[in-house]
């Protein structure tokens, strides 16, 4: 059983991964994420075999380019490598700023708590951090910083909007 963050709660996740290079046929049934490529390779047969099928999006996708395949996915995943490697972050952006996602939007790799907060400003609604990370000290990341200077992808308005609309700041 792997826990995760789902909106900012610590939760059970109800998805499973299925690798490529597998020899074993996948379960029949439940949910699963399966690789981009996979994905392109086996769409009607996961359709028929699962109930949802979610897609990983490696961070070197041009995510623009691939939207059209996976936008009526529930959930896409987006994937770090590294903490260093803020791509995913740009994918997030553009996601849910310029394309509209409105599904569930997962981080996976190699997530440390410093990019938590970032990641949730990003749009992303599920995280999964990197096995020697603490889940709740994550979970408490999200709400770590409470006044946003720029808009993101999230629903914290900026700080000189709350000013102008007379709102108080804290």
């Amino acid at each position: 059983m792997t826990m995760i963050l789902r909106a900012g709660d610590v939760v059970v996740d109800d998805w499973m991964v299925l690798e490529d290079g597998r020899t074993d046929p996948p379960p029949a049934g439940g949910r699963v994420i399966v690789t981009l490529a996979r994905w392109r390779a086996e769409r009607e047969t996961l359709l028929a075999a699962h109930d949802a099928v979610a897609v990983l999006v490696p961070n070197t996708a041009d995510i623009e380019e691939v939207y059209a395949q996976i936008a009526d996915r529930p959930l896409i995943v987006l994937q770090f490598p590294a903490f260093t490697d803020g791509r995913a972050l740009s994918q997030a952006v553009v996601l849910r700023k310029r394309l509209g996602f409105k599904g569930e939007l997962r981080a996976i790799g190699d997530v440390i708590r410093d990019l938590v907060f970032w990641l949730g400003r990003c749009g992303f609604d599920s995280i999964v951090p990197r096995h020697d990370q603490n889940l709740h000290a994550c979970r408490e990341a999200l709400r770590e910083i409470t006044v946003a200077y720029q808009a993101a992808a999230d629903a914290h308005a900026p700080v000189w909007i709350r000013r102008r609309a007379g709102a108080a700041v804290n």
